[in-house]
C-alpha cells in the first residue's frame, strides 16, 4: 500500500502545531493524478472563500468535497470547472495547465463534469431518461451501463421522486458521466474519476473512495470515509461527521487514565511519548461506550437525557469526572434516567486523540 503525505494549513485562529497529514491512499487510488489543485486561494473582494488548497484527484477515485454551507467546497467546484477563476495558484487537469499563471482555460475547453449538492435532476423524467438528457436516445445499452456502474441497476423505470437524497445523487453522478470528460470519465480498466460535492455526510461516505472536509475555505481533511470517521484530524472534522465526544484523561504509563477508567495506551491511536504526563482528550463515538445500572458504589455516571432514534436509543451521559458522553443502545435496551449507571468502553478499533488545549491532532511522528 503506497502512502501520500499532503501538508494542509490551519486556520488563523488555531495555535496548534502544523501537522502533517498521512492519506494513505489504498489501492484503488494509485493511479496517474488526473486533477492537480496547487496552493488554490480564491478572494471576492475582502473575503477570502478558498485559501491556499492543495487536492490531487487520481485515475479512479471518486472524490467528494465535504463541509457545511459557507465553507469554500462550491466554490472550489466552481474553480475546476472554470466558472471561476483563482487568485492565486494552479489547476492542472492531466497534464495541462487549466488555470495558473500560465493562463486560464475557458469551461467550454475543458470538458469537465461536476457533480453538485442541488441534484437537478428532472422531475417529469425517469432515472433513465436523466441519465440519457444530452445524449443519443438510442444509447440505451451506455444507460444500463451507468446504472449498473453507480449500484442503481434496475432503477431505469423509477421517478427521481421516489428515491433517496443518496440514491438521487448516484443518479446526478451517472448524467455527469454520461459525456465522458476527461476528468469525470469511464475507464474500463479503473472505473470511474469523479469529483462531487455535498453538505450530507451520509451521502458522502456512502458513495466516496476519498472525502475532503473543508471548513472556512480550507482543508481539514482528506482521507477514506472510514477513516475521516474514526480518525478525525480536527475536533471540527470529529463533530461534523456525527456524534462526537471527549473523554479527558492523564497519560500515565501504559495508560490514560479518564473518567471511565484506564484506557490502554495500545488502543489509543499513536499517543507520542511526549505526551507522558499530559493531559488529553479521547474521542468516543457513541457506539464506543456502554452503560449498565450499578450500585452506587461501582457507578461512575448517569443518564440525563434519551433520543430514540427508531432501531437504537441515543443517551447523554454525565460522568462523575465532569465529562459528557454518548451511549448508544437498542431500542429493547432499558436505561434508567437519572440512576446510578457503571459506563464503559467497548472499542474494536483505534481512538483519535487530542491534546487537551489544541483543536488538532498532534504532528505525525
Amino acid at each position: 500500500m503506497s502512502n501520500e503525505i499532503q501538508q494542509f494549513r490551519q486556520p488563523a485562529t488555531d495555535s496548534s502545531p502544523r501537522f502533517e497529514q498521512d492519506t494513505r491512499i489504498d489501492e484503488r487510488q494509485t493511479g496517474d493524478a488526473v486533477l492537480r489543485l496547487q496552493n488554490v486561494t480564491k478572494r471576492f473582494g475582502g473575503a477570502t472563500a478558498v485559501s491556499g488548497l492543495d487536492l490531487t484527484v487520481r485515475d479512479g477515485e471518486l472524490l467528494t468535497l465535504l463541509g457545511p454551507s459557507g465553507c469554500g467546497k462550491t466554490t472550489t467546484l466552481r474553480m475546476i470547472a472554470g466558472l471561476e477563476s483563482p487568485s492565486e495558484g494552479r489547476i492542472r487537469v492531466g497534464n495541462t495547465t487549466v488555470a495558473g499563471i500560465d493562463g486560464f482555460t475557458s469551461p467550454e475547453n475543458r470538458d469537465v463534469g461536476l457533480v453538485f449538492q442541488e441534484f437537478a435532476l428532472f422531475p417529469h423524467l425517469t432515472v433513465a431518461e436523466n441519465i440519457a438528457f444530452g445524449l443519443d436516445s438510442s444509447d440505451t445499452e451506455r444507460v444500463e451501463m451507468l446504472l449498473d456502474l453507480v449500484g442503481l441497476t434496475g432503477y431505469g423505470d423509477r421517478s427521481p421522486t421516489d428515491l433517496s437524497g443518496g440514491e438521487r445523487q448516484r443518479v446526478a453522478l451517472a448524467r455527469s458521466l454520461a459525456p465522458e470528460p476527461d476528468v469525470l470519465r469511464i475507464l474500463k480498466e479503473t472505473g470511474v474519476t469523479a469529483v462531487s460535492v455535498t453538505h450530507d455526510q451520509e451521502e458522502a461516505m456512502s458513495i466516496s473512495d476519498r472525502v475532503a472536509v473543508m471548513y472556512d475555505g480550507q482543508l481539514e481533511q482528506v482521507d477514506t470515509p472510514e477513516r475521516v470517521f474514526q480518525q478525525p484530524r480536527s475536533r471540527f472534522v470529529a463533530s461534523f461527521l456525527g456524534h462526537a465526544s471527549f473523554v479527558s484523561g492523564r497519560v500515565d504509563g501504559d495508560t490514560v487514565e479518564s473518567g471511565l477508567g484506564p484506557i490502554s495506551r495500545a488502543s489509543v491511536d499513536g499517543l507520542a511519548t511526549q505526551y507522558d504526563g499530559t493531559r488529553v482528550d479521547v474521542m468516543l463515538r457513541p457506539d464506543d461506550v456502554v452503560a449498565r445500572p450499578a450500585r452506587e458504589a461501582e457507578a461512575n455516571g448517569r443518564a440525563v437525557h434519551r433520543r430514540f432514534l427508531g432501531p437504537t436509543v441515543l443517551y447523554r451521559v454525565e460522568l462523575d469526572s465532569g465529562d459528557t458522553v454518548g451511549c448508544m443502545h437498542n431500542h429493547d435496551t432499558e436505561i434508567p434516567l437519572n440512576e446510578p449507571l457503571r459506563v464503559e468502553l467497548d472499542v474494536g478499533h483505534d481512538l483519535a486523540w487530542f491534546p487537551s488545549d489544541a483543536d488538532r491532532t498532534a504532528d505525525s511522528e
